[in-house]
């Protein structure tokens, strides 16, 4: 079951789904989504790996941040990749949440969506789930796979986060490497939990 945004934002107001929140979301959010802003652009510096046990994600160099940059332009050409992060910090509550008078409590999983200027301007963005327990700002891949520039601002929103019901318990919540919004290892091999 989708929640609706009008319902995250009065869920945001005991549980902090969602911290620092663009205006527009906070004050008129559309649809069941809300907008999230681009806050840092990194560039992937060396290769990775992914093993059975064992694993190691590249060195990246952080080649924009909207904190020390404010709206700087940046621009992609066709090929590009770039991991970018939001402004914002996503609270998935590892416990189950009250999300209505009568209801059981459920989990809650955000799911990202690209805002479709993105599509339309020929970039993919590449992201995953947000499993119950995770803190932190998100990272995604960003690839230009037209054949023309795109161009965008620091600060911008770019992608657009759904919140999800989860029916049923789960083993355990988010635990992982990436907890508190760490972008990568920087080459250094790790042991995967």
């Amino acid at each position: 079951m989708i929640i609706s945004a009008l319902k995250v934002l009065e869920l945001n107001e005991k549980y902090n789904l969602v911290e620092g929140l663009g205006e527009r979301d906070r004050e008129n959010p559309e649809g069941v989504g809300l907008d999230l802003r681009v806050g840092e652009v990194h560039v992937l510096r060396e290769g990775s790996f992914l093993g059975i046990h064992g694993r190691s994600s590249p060195k990246t160099e952080k080649i924009a941040s909207f904190d020390s940059d404010g709206n700087k332009r940046i621009m992609m050409q066709p090929g590009d990749y770039f991991l970018v992060t939001t402004m914002e910090t996503i609270h998935s509550p590892k416990e189950k949440v009250e999300i209505g008078e009568g209801m059981s409590p459920v989990y809650l999983m955000p799911v990202i969506y690209p805002r479709s200027s993105l599509q339309r301007g020929g970039i993919a963005l590449l992201c995953t789930k947000t499993d119950p327990g995770y803190k932190g700002k998100l990272t995604f891949g960003l690839r230009n796979l037209g054949n023309q520039d795109f161009e965008f601002e620091l600060g911008a929103r770019m992608f657009n986060v759904v919140f999800e019901a989860v029916l049923g318990d789960i083993n355990r919540g988010y635990g992982g490497q990436h907890q508190d919004g760490r972008v990568t290892s920087e080459g250094k091999k790790e042991i995967q939990t």
